[in-house]
C-alpha cells in the first residue's frame, strides 16, 4: 500500500510543515460514510464543508486541516481507502 502513495509523497516533500493542507473526496450521499470521512479528522481543527451534487446523489467532502508531516496525510489517505466507495481527490 505504501508504494501506492509514493508520487504524492514526492509532492509533500516540497511543503514545509506544518502546513495547512486541503483534502478533497466524494461519495454517495450516505450518512454512514460522510461520518466515516469527518472522524478522520479532529473535529475541534478541521474545517468541513459538503457539497450536494445538482441531483443530491453525491457528496464532496473538502476538509481543511493543520497538518503536522506528510505521513499524517498519507495516513488519512490510507484511511479513507478503506471506506467503501470513497473517491479521493
Amino acid at each position: 500500500m505504501k508504494q501506492d502513495f509514493e508520487g504524492l509523497r514526492k509532492k509533500l516533500y516540497k511543503i514545509s510543515f506544518p502546513d495547512l493542507y486541503l483534502f478533497k473526496f466524494i461519495v454517495k450521499s450516505d450518512v454512514k460514510k460522510i461520518a466515516q470521512i469527518e472522524a478522520l479528522f479532529n473535529s475541534d481543527n478541521a474545517q468541513i464543508r459538503l457539497t450536494e451534487s445538482s441531483k443530491g446523489t453525491f457528496v464532496s467532502i473538502s476538509v481543511k486541516e493543520i497538518m503536522l508531516s506528510s505521513d499524517e496525510i498519507i495516513n488519512i489517505y490510507i484511511q479513507s481507502s478503506k471506506i467503501e466507495g470513497v473517491i479521493a481527490l
